[in-house]
């Protein structure tokens, strides 16, 4: 494809986005293959700190510039993670709870509250974000934490201002606020971009996901059992706001 035509489909497709938040497509027209999916891709994220694929960077970069005029701003806490690190952090509790005295499944159901297990993060993909005001004061040591975006709570405000404007951005709350929601629990500062993890969360349903925390010999696996999959696919990766699932 010539230089010309490629920048003419590009531009076409970044004006499609704005106008029309809701409809899916892949990233350059690539597609999403299980290496990609589950955080073990050389894809060129973007963003100078925290990383983002591509287009969500761009309409996250949109999202912040009408927040500023609002009077906020957006810090980025985390985005992109790979494989590794969600690894790192999976592990790094495993050990800290079974050392403390749980027993393994209890561990792990610990750490699925709010940490999911390496391979099966949404942040694997660069398309959600969790979102902070860095204006707001006082600022918590903990900033990660739901009492902090209702009341009067250093990120109420922003939180207030998501709920109206974020949508406007491709971008929805993740783990909403539902009683009747099971999985994960409640998180105000997770947003993901629509328009590309729609189509993501669609190829990474085809997945064996059993079969790829089996190959990657993470601690705790000889859990993993049918039952507790089949449980963890339904509710934690599944049962979350229906604006992002096909």
């Amino acid at each position: 494809m010539k230089r010309k035509q490629f920048l003419k489909i590009c531009t076409i497709a970044g004006v499609g986005i704005l106008t029309a938040p809701h409809i899916s497509f892949k990233p350059n027209n690539q597609e999403f293959d299980k290496n990609f999916l589950i955080g073990k891709s050389n894809y060129e994220f973007k963003g100078p700190s925290w990383k983002m694929e591509q287009e969500t960077y761009a309409q996250f970069l949109s999202m912040k510039k009408a927040a500023k005029s609002a009077g906020f701003n957006i810090e980025v806490v985390s985005a992109y993670r790979s494989f590794e690190r969600q690894k790192q952090i999976f592990e790094g509790k495993y050990k800290r709870f079974t050392k403390a005295g749980l027993a393994p499944l209890k561990a792990i159901e610990k750490i699925i509250e709010y940490s999911t297990i390496p391979g099966t993060s949404r942040h694997h993909w660069g398309t959600d974000i969790d979102i902070i005001d860095a204006n707001g004061s006082p600022r918590p040591s903990s900033v990660l934490q739901a009492k902090h975006f209702h009341g009067s709570g250093p990120f109420c405000k922003l939180k207030e201002w998501l709920n109206k404007n974020a949508a406007n951005f491709g971008f929805y709350e993740v783990y909403t606020d539902n009683a009747n929601r099971k999985g994960f629990k409640y998180e105000p500062w997770h947003f993901s971009y629509a328009p590309v993890s729609k189509q993501l969360l669609t190829d990474y349903r085809k997945l064996d996901v059993k079969q790829i925390l089996l190959e990657e010999k993470l601690l705790g696996a000889e859990y993993f059992t049918d039952a507790f999959i089949l449980k963890y696919r339904t509710e934690n990766i599944l049962d979350i706001n229906p604006e992002l699932i096909v």
